[in-house]
């Protein structure tokens, strides 16, 4: 991995975001729109929607970044420019690294702008910190991110990467801990969960909103994700082809 094209590859991607206004408004504008539904829906039930706001605070990033991040790098591989800036000196790990500080850049923003939106204007209650839920949500972004580099390698077409929602997003969310503590799932499915990185970004998200200081139990978690989002881009640029056929 070379820090100097990693860098250009990230510069480029940016570039390229900047003058893309429609994905910018989708990756920064929707989460705080679907953030302020949930509190209009849970209006007269504050309870609930501080004990879900959290949660969907990092699962709404987490699926939008899936989403970007695994059609734009299909349409690089379909249009040819994967192929002709992989001809140069640049490894895969390289472009996909790029990718990834690329979209890490936006999560900060994207993280910044949902969380000052949940805590501070729809009175979110929690008892960490507000930077440590900004953590959190940058980390699981950037771990949609990764898996969505992860999984573009498999396809062909959009509509083959939006199948990848129902195989490998939909049920992280349905056994994250989201719907019903994990603890309380069938032994089977609380194994799978186990495995499943999303189980760890909810974990982590609900350690913020309990406990007033970084704990370790939130470092662990926090690194569990790390490892995810590096294992991800490791089998990301191991998979990833130049072109579809």
């Amino acid at each position: 991995m070379n820090p100097r094209i990693t860098g250009a590859v990230t510069v480029r991607v940016l570039r390229q975001l900047r003058h893309d206004h429609r994905t910018v408004a989708l990756l920064l504008i929707v989460p705080c729109l679907l953030m302020t539904l949930l509190w209009w829906i849970f209006i007269d039930n504050e309870q609930i929607f501080d004990r879900i706001g959290g949660p969907l605070l990092v699962v709404f990033p987490f699926v939008i970044m899936f989403l970007i991040t695994s059609v734009t790098t299909l349409a690089e591989r379909t249009s040819g420019t994967l192929e002709r800036l992989l001809s140069m000196p640049m490894g895969k790990v390289d472009f996909l690294a790029g990718y990834a500080l690329a979209f890490a850049v936006v999560a900060v923003v994207q993280s910044a702008l949902t969380t000052s939106l949940a805590v501070w204007v729809l009175d979110l209650d929690i008892a960490g910190s507000v930077l440590s839920m900004m953590v959190i949500a940058v980390l699981n972004s950037v771990l949609g991110t990764a898996l969505g580099l992860f999984v573009s390698a498999f396809t062909q077409t959009d509509f083959h990467a939006v199948q990848f929602m129902p195989a490998l997003v939909l049920p992280q969310i349905l056994l994250c801990g989201l719907i019903t503590p994990r603890d309380a799932m069938p032994d089977v499915l609380h194994a799978i969960s186990e495995v499943l990185p999303l189980s760890y970004s909810v974990d982590a998200i609900n350690e913020v909103t309990r406990q007033a200081s970084w704990t370790s139990d939130l470092t662990f978690v926090a690194l569990v994700v790390v490892a995810f989002i590096c294992a991800a881009l490791v089998l990301g640029a191991a998979t990833l082809r130049r072109r579809s056929p």
